[in-house]
């Protein structure tokens, strides 16, 4: 089978395509598929242009033409749309329903109707774009963002089929598409070998000045939470464990991390916590596994409930043992009790209490770094992930 999928956007900075689209066409090339991942790299320019072959896959970043009002869309979605059909492939498949992505997928389904086009169209779901969700803070126009709400619900209703990346947005789109059918739940899954590799980098003991010091780290980009809750928490915890560190890993999108600082550094708490912002993979993997817990704080929104967090499987991949809230995917990634621990949503106590009870039993950590590592090799490696993508492509 012969398969393009389309993206919203590059693959830096943003992640659906580096974590989701990528891994996936990855598995389905070890499969013996042939596939192209086609991107409109508007967002990391410097990938105009370029393309490459990544294990078996080929990635095309198309050119990007000139900034025209709205003739400079239409053209970069024309060339999105002309190099996926040059790959003659069987399926297409749009990740996000918005945006270019959105719009390629409404020039096929257009196609499809006038019979140019025999293929079949499937939808990637990861977040939910529209309102209630990304729309309430995305850094976009009014109108850009009214586009963006009606693209999701038309694109959702108008393709031969959707993944989606969580148990919410299946249920979600089920009921918006309950005569058509089509839906496959997909979660976020690891690469084998990507992640996982705690033992063979792990530091913890040998770091100058941390023995004896636990660490707690932040891995996120501070769309899940507010800010003030997390210094709450954090402030708690150190009053129970005294000398315990928080490791802050990320980026806000509008610099939460600086607001995070301001407020810590008003509680007294500035000495306790490092922030170190985002990290390339070598480097990130050396700070999983300095972390003792990792804490992921979410709070109930539509937003958290819809997406899969690839954060909490990196930490679970890498042996750390996590406390989250119990928001949407979060509880259907950690078995409570098992491979991590749960917090009722806004029940701020429960959650510090979890946290200060891994950091004071090393036996418990790790168990449940065991079980988590072992839960995602089971249950969330793309190896297995794409026979549900397979499925999805044979069966529309």
């Amino acid at each position: 089978m012969r398969v393009s999928l389309i993206g919203p956007f590059g693959l830096r900075p943003k992640m659906t395509m580096t974590r989701r689209a990528l891994p996936l066409a990855r598995a389905l090339a070890a499969r013996g598929h042939a596939v192209r991942v086609v991107l409109p790299p508007w967002d990391c320019p410097e990938d105009s242009g370029r393309t490459w072959q990544e294990e078996g896959v080929e990635v095309v970043n198309v050119r990007l033409p000139l900034q025209l009002p709205l003739l400079g869309h239409l053209a970069l979605a024309a060339r999105l749309l002309r190099s996926a059909l040059r790959f003659h492939p069987d399926v297409i498949h749009c990740f996000k329903p918005k945006a270019y992505a959105g719009l390629v997928a409404t020039a096929v389904w257009s196609m499809q109707r006038l019979r140019l086009w025999r293929g079949r169209l499937i939808m990637d779901a990861d977040d939910w774009e529209g309102w209630g969700g990304w729309n309430e803070i995305a850094s976009a126009s009014w109108a850009q963002r009214r586009f963006f709400a009606w693209q999701e619900q038309w694109g959702l209703r108008h393709c031969d089929g959707v993944t989606v990346a969580s148990r919410w947005l299946e249920r979600r789109v089920r009921a918006m598409r309950a005569e058509r059918g089509g839906v496959w739940y997909v979660p976020n899954g690891v690469e084998q070998g990507a992640r996982g590799r705690k033992q063979q980098v792990r530091v913890r003991e040998q770091e100058a000045g941390r023995k004896g010091r636990s660490v707690v780290l932040l891995y996120t980009r501070f769309v899940e939470f507010e800010v003030r809750q997390a210094v709450d928490i954090w402030q708690r915890v150190v009053e129970a464990v005294p000398g315990a560190r928080l490791l802050v890993v990320g980026k806000g999108l509008r610099r939460e991390e600086r607001v995070l600082a301001r407020q810590a550094a008003a509680e007294g708490l500035e000495e306790t916590m490092d922030i170190t912002g985002w990290a390339d993979a070598e480097e990130l993997a050396h700070l999983l596994a300095s972390a003792d817990v990792a804490m992921m704080p979410a709070e109930d929104t539509i937003l958290a409930r819809a997406k899969c967090p690839a954060r909490l499987l990196d930490l679970m991949a890498a042996g750390v043992p996590v406390v989250a809230h119990a928001v949407g995917e979060y509880a259907e990634l950690v078995e409570d009790d098992v491979s991590g621990l749960l917090a009722p949503p806004g029940e701020q106590a429960a959650f510090v209490a979890a946290v200060i009870r891994l950091l004071e039993d090393e036996s418990l950590r790790e168990a449940m770094a065991k079980a988590g590592q072992r839960r995602v090799r089971a249950a969330f490696a793309w190896a297995h992930l794409v026979q549900r993508v397979e499925r999805a492509y044979g069966e529309v």
